[in-house]
Order: structure tokens, then sequence, then C-alpha cells
């Protein structure tokens, strides 16, 4: 597998963060990706969850791609799935530039972005007319779905993007927890995450009744919870039909060891410093969960040292997205070829055998 983005890195890194995104993204959907080979497929990393068959368990986090414009793209980099969003139902610009900073000396990425995105119709025709790079087990495209920035009743547009990318997708994500738009995190309170989780759960079963078949629907949560709301929301994702979790997004803290002359900007930081405290979240609310709902293990991946430390913790599927700023998409044959190797030397046939390790 030969990768070019060490040759093309001192250009793009030259550009703009947001411009070089952009250019990214439109390489992407002419089916540019940097990687001169086709992905590798490992045996030991095939898996399923929430009854879908994942090829392997290495996904692209929200964020990436937006309006999924670049979904065979993404997948010929060899991610196992694709997630794509934050979608809202109308179309916005987001917040005012800059708003995506680069903290290169620490591996790490701030953004503010507010959920900008072209809106929910123009995604759901991205998903309509969307061919897969490769066949079944290789096509999983998730849609992350939130809630403009005006409106008053937040979980209704939740249930809009349900209802109007319903049978497009292979699983929903409710995101609750970017820290970039104005009280979304409030929805992370008990109450307040009862009634979203009741109403979207009674749009995929209006669907149901209506010969749709069962799309998985899973909540994304924020690193920075407490006890407290670790407890609560471990307690309605174990009495609802909720199929996952999601942990985590980026994190409104700033860790002492930040030294990029960025790190002071407002929005989310991503990236090597949300490893472990991501990774603790995770592990916390595996235990909280008693191991009983599947979660999704996200935040500061760069190896499959990483990816694997985030499965032992409790994660079935991990994403990354930040690491490819960094690294380039040859990254994502590398932790997939570690975390195949680690998984071999320990003694595991599959990814299932080895999530939650640590807890034993």
């Amino acid at each position: 597998m030969i990768d070019l983005f060490p040759f093309a890195k001192p250009f793009i890194h030259a550009l703009d963060p947001e411009k070089a995104h952009g250019l990214t993204i439109a390489m992407l959907r002419r089916g540019v990706t940097g990687m001169t080979r086709r992905p590798r497929r490992y045996k030991n990393l095939k898996t399923e969850v929430f009854g879908l068959s994942f090829d392997n368990p290495v996904g692209l986090a929200a964020g990436f791609d937006k309006d999924a414009e670049a979904l065979a793209g993404a997948q010929a980099m060899g991610f196992g799935f694709v997630e794509a969003g934050t979608v809202t139902p109308k179309a916005q610009p987001g917040n005012d530039k800059p708003r995506l900073f680069r903290l290169t000396a620490d591996k790490a990425v701030i953004n503010r972005f507010g959920f900008n995105n072209k809106g929910v119709d123009a995604f759901a025709r991205r998903l309509e007319t969307f061919k897969p790079s490769y066949g079944p087990g290789r096509s999983i495209v998730g849609a992350n779905v939130g809630a403009n920035k005006e409106t008053e009743d937040r979980t209704a547009d939740y249930e809009t993007c349900i209802d109007r990318l319903y049978g497009l997708s292979n699983y929903f994500t409710v995101n609750i927890s970017s820290p970039n738009t104005p009280g979304l995190r409030a929805l992370q309170s008990r109450a307040a995450l009862e009634d979203l989780v009741n109403r979207v759960l009674a749009v995929r079963t209006r669907k149901m009744k209506e010969g749709k078949p069962r799309i998985p629907i899973l909540v994304k949560i924020a690193p920075d919870l407490t006890e407290d709301d670790i407890s609560d929301i471990a307690a309605i994702a174990l009495s609802n039909d909720i199929d996952g979790l999601i942990v985590s997004n980026t994190t409104i803290e700033r860790p002492a060891s930040l030294t990029s002359k960025d790190r002071a900007e407002a929005g989310g930081l991503s990236g090597r410093p949300l490893l472990e405290p991501s990774t603790d979240m995770l592990r916390r609310v595996y235990a909280a969960t008693e191991g009983k709902v599947p979660l999704v293990g996200v935040g500061g991946i760069g190896s499959g040292a990483d990816a694997y430390a985030k499965i032992r913790a409790g994660a079935s599927l991990v994403q990354l997205y930040s690491a490819l700023v960094y690294e380039g998409p040859g990254l994502v044959e590398r932790i997939k070829r570690d975390l195949s190797r680690r998984l071999r030397k320990d003694g595991y046939e599959t990814i299932s055998q080895a999530v939650g390790a640590d807890h034993l």
C-alpha cells in the first residue's frame, strides 16, 4: 500500500485549514484518495454490531463529510464504515470564520463549525444516488443528525431528520454533544434525553409499522460528563431500545499539556490530547451499562495501539478523524494491520472477544 500523503502534506498544511479540508472532500468526491492500491481485508477484523456486519471496526467519524459528498472516496481509504453529518433539517452556514485550527505540535484540532451543512434534503439526495465502493460489509454508512441553531424544539429537528432519511442510511447517530451549538448539550440531562429518546424511537416504530426495516439508532455523548450524567445516560440506554452509544464527541477542556499557539481558541478539541480522557469515559460508560450496550470509541485514535485500547476498554467499534490531518489516508491501513496483529498476539480470533477485556 503506497501512501502519497507525505508528499502532499506540506502543500496541504500550507493552506488555511478549512480550505484544505474542502480540497480533501473535493478530491475524494472525484475518487482521489492518495492511495495507489485497494485496501486489504483482515478476517479477524470482521465483526457484527447492532445487527450490522462490518468488514472491519475502524470507522470515519462524523464531521469529516458533513454533506455526504465523499462517501465512496472515504470507503476506498479502507474504513469499515463511514458516518456522514452532522446534518440538520435546514441548511445553515455555521459559525463565523475562522473556525478550524490545527494544533500541530499537539497533534490536535479545534473546531467551532456549528453544524454548517446544506440541509437534510440535499443530504438525502446524496444518499439516494450513493454508489458504494465495495460490496456488503464494506459500504456501511451512518447518518449523524442534529438540530438547527435557531430551533426552539430541538428534539423535533432530530425527528425530522430521521423521518426524512429513514431507509437511506444503515444507522443513525443522534448528536446531542457538540459544544458548538448553544444549549445542545443540555439534551444530555436525564429528562431531556428521555424525551428525545422516546420521540426518535417513536419515529422508528412508525416507520416499521409502514413496512420499513429496523434501523439502529445511537446516541453520541460528550467526554466532559459527571458520574451522575453517566449514571443517567446508562439508565436510559438500558431501559430503552437504544442500539448503542458513541463515546465521545470533542471536549471543551484544555489540557495544560497543550503548547500550540491556537490552544485557547473556543470550540471542541479533538485529536491526541483527547485519547486518555475519552478512553477513560468509555471505560466508565461500559461499566455503567454493564457491557450490555454496544459502544463506539472515538477520541484521539492515531494508531493500532490506540484503537486496541478503546476496544479493550469496551468499544465494539472505533472511529477517527483528526489524526488523518497529520497522518493521511494511509493511517487507516496501518491501524487495521496493527490491530489484526495485536488480536492474534493476545489469542483473540475476533474483535468481539477482545471487547471489554480490561474489565475482566
